[in-house]
């Protein structure tokens, strides 16, 4: 969302302000009316009677845009003073303030077309942050690239690195760490300055990415795995390059298929082994808790969904309260009753311990990968 500030000042004794936007490119209208004292009430119109004298109008408006960045150029019309209620009047005004969109197409582009590209194009096209003939891939493996292009009919497959590179707005790099060095070889011959390069690889540095393209401009992300259903959780750190508008676009970018939180660098490895990592956590104990269920006599499958359905309700619960987890789980737990038992069980096998070591060992390894290691 982009959020536009504008003023308007007349001099009417009395009848309606109208605000009427003829440019279909934009999806938005009026959300606010910042004049308390002039009792203003907004109608479904997107426009507002007055009772009384307007000496200054401020207008707040929430435009939702598929382009990024939004340039704007504004249009005043003459004052108008249609008849209270005069609904035909506003179809036949010129626009008293007029937002037109002038930004080129946003150009995507994926240096490897696998199901986390996949993933990210559905997203970005499913946010309308994108059409499909905006992006475009690349991929040594034939089959992948093209079941890229079948499931985002109009993109465009690529020749090489190197067209994606020359043709995209935004690079993002989704190969496996052991392809890097082969797509840097190819594109030693420089980068354009226009470009902006998102990283999906785990464990490579942005020291080594920025030497690498012999770009600055470059993002460093960590996604998980839930991306591809659109409910992932990623960090993202920003190169030396790499303005803040950059960083908004990224963070826009991959807000479409989850969560997105900017972090320093130092802090991605601890980013892979919390939610980098985490999934095959949460994993691990909805098999078990399945498991426990079997035991007790349910069926597999019943089994199965309660676990997956209960770990889905708690984080459900913890995001949308706000309120912290042990607030949570203590509600659940009366005295002397099933919960609280179930938890000594977990404390005396080391559950909490457990998941707090798996994190810092996926960290370290996380930072030995990025070492070379």
């Amino acid at each position: 969302m982009i959020v536009i500030i504008s003023t308007l000042a007349y001099d009417w004794i009395s009848g309606p302000i109208l605000w009427f936007c003829q440019d279909t490119r934009l999806w938005g209208r009026a959300i606010e009316l910042a004049a308390p004292a002039t009792g203003f009430r907004e109608s479904t119109r997107g426009w507002c009677e007055s009772p009384g004298r307007v000496a200054s109008v401020a207008l707040c408006f929430t435009v939702q845009t598929a382009k990024y960045p939004l340039h704007l150029k504004e249009t005043r019309s003459s004052a108008f003073h249609p008849t209270l209620g005069d609904r035909s009047a506003i179809d036949a005004l010129n626009p008293i303030h007029s937002f037109v969109d002038e930004e080129p197409e946003l150009r995507i582009g994926f240096i490897g077309a696998g199901q986390m590209g996949r993933a990210l194009g559905r997203g970005f096209v499913r946010a309308s942050l994108c059409q499909p003939e905006d992006l475009l891939a690349f991929d040594p493996i034939a089959a992948t690239v093209e079941q890229f292009a079948a499931e985002l009919p109009g993109a465009t497959q690529c020749a090489s690195n190197a067209e994606v590179v020359t043709t995209a707005d935004v690079v993002f790099l989704a190969v496996k760490p052991q392809c890097l060095s082969d797509v840097l070889l190819e594109l030693q011959g420089g980068t354009p300055a226009t470009c902006l390069f998102v990283s999906i690889i785990a464990g490579t540095s942005l020291t080594t990415l920025c030497e690498g393209l012999r770009s600055q401009r470059v993002v460093r992300v960590m996604p998980n795995t839930p991306c591809l259903i659109g409910c992932g959780a990623a960090g993202y750190a920003v190169g030396p390059g790499a303005s803040d508008e950059d960083a908004q676009l990224v963070a826009r970018l991959l807000e479409s298929v989850g969560t997105a939180f900017r972090v320093t660098e130092k802090q991605i490895d601890a980013v892979t082994g919390l939610s980098g990592s985490g999934p095959a956590y949460v994993y691990t104990m909805i098999e078990a808790l399945s498991d426990g269920g079997v035991r007790m006599g349910l069926p597999r499958a019943t089994a199965t969904a309660l676990a997956a359905q209960t770990v889905y309700g708690a984080a459900k619960m913890v995001l949308e309260t706000a309120e912290h987890p042990a607030v949570l789980r203590d509600r659940v737990a009366s005295p002397g009753g099933t919960t609280i038992a179930g938890l000594q069980v977990l404390e005396q096998n080391g559950l909490r311990a457990g998941l707090i070591d798996a994190v810092e060992a996926a960290t370290l390894r996380s930072q030995e990968l990025g070492s070379g290691g």
